[in-house]
C-alpha cells in the first residue's frame, strides 16, 4: 500500500505543479483533445510514449499491446484506429516496436507460454515469411532484434491494409504511417519504414470507395 499511497502522492504534486505553471492548465486541458499522433505501442512498463517523445498530455492518442500487433479481428484496435482517423483526423499513425521485445522473444521460442501463444502466432508468420534472414544472423540478440523491425514492418502494412486507413487516404491524403523501434540501451527511436497515401499496396488489399 505504500507504493500506492506514493502514486498518490505523486500525482498531487504533479497537479499542483501544472496549475502553478498555467492556473488554466487543466480547465484547457478539459475542453477537448485533438492530439496529433496515435501511437501503438508495445505494453512494456519501459516504453511510455509520451515520455521517450516528450510529448505533452493531449498530443497522443495511444493503443498498447504485447508485441505492438495491428491485428484485424482486434476489434479494440480497429475502433482505436477508426476513432483516431474518422473522428480525431489524426495526421500521423505510430507503430512502435522495441529492441528485446519478449513478445518477439516468446515466437522465437519453442516453449508453449499459455494463452499468449494464440497472441504472438502472428509474430511467428514474420518469422516463418523471414526464416532464412533470421536464421543466418549469429546471435539469439540478433535475431530477437531483427525480428522486431520485420514485425513492425507488417503491422505498419497491416495498418494501411484497413479500410479506414485507405478512405482517408483517398479523402484527405492522411494518415502518414510510421514505423519506429525503440532502443533500449540508448533512448533512441529508429526508423524503419515510413507508409505514405502514394505508396503503392497490392492490389488484393486495396478498397475501392
Amino acid at each position: 500500500m505504500d507504493k500506492i499511497k506514493r502514486i498518490l502522492l505523486e500525482n498531487k504534486a504533479w497537479a499542483q505543479s501544472r496549475i502553478e505553471n498555467n492556473p488554466d492548465y487543466f480547465k484547457n486541458m478539459a475542453r477537448d483533445q485533438n492530439p496529433t499522433y496515435l501511437w501503438i505501442g508495445c505494453a512494456d512498463s519501459r516504453v511510455p510514449p509520451s515520455e521517450i517523445t516528450n510529448s505533452d498530455p493531449g498530443e497522443m492518442f495511444v493503443h498498447r499491446n504485447i508485441a505492438n500487433l495491428v491485428i484485424h479481428t482486434d476489434s479494440n484496435l480497429m475502433s482505436v484506429i477508426q476513432y483516431a482517423i474518422e473522428a480525431l483526423k489524426v495526421p500521423h499513425i505510430i507503430v512502435c516496436g522495441h529492441y528485446g521485445c519478449g513478445g518477439v522473444k516468446a515466437a522465437l521460442s519453442q516453449q508453449s507460454l499459455g494463452m499468449i501463444d494464440n497472441w504472438v502466432r502472428n509474430i511467428k508468420d514474420v518469422l516463418f515469411t523471414n526464416k532464412v534472414e533470421i536464421n543466418s544472423l549469429a546471435t539469439e540478440t540478433e535475431k530477437v532484434n531483427r525480428l522486431v523491425e520485420l514485425s513492425v514492418q507488417r503491422q505498419i502494412r497491416n495498418v494501411a491494409h484497413t479500410a479506414v486507413v485507405q478512405k482517408a487516404w483517398k479523402e484527405r491524403q492522411y494518415p502518414i504511417i510510421h514505423g519506429w523501434v525503440y532502443d533500449l540501451t540508448t533512448g533512441q527511436l529508429k526508423t524503419i519504414e515510413t507508409i505514405t497515401p502514394d505508396t503503392v499496396l497490392d492490389d488484393s488489399y486495396r478498397y475501392e470507395f
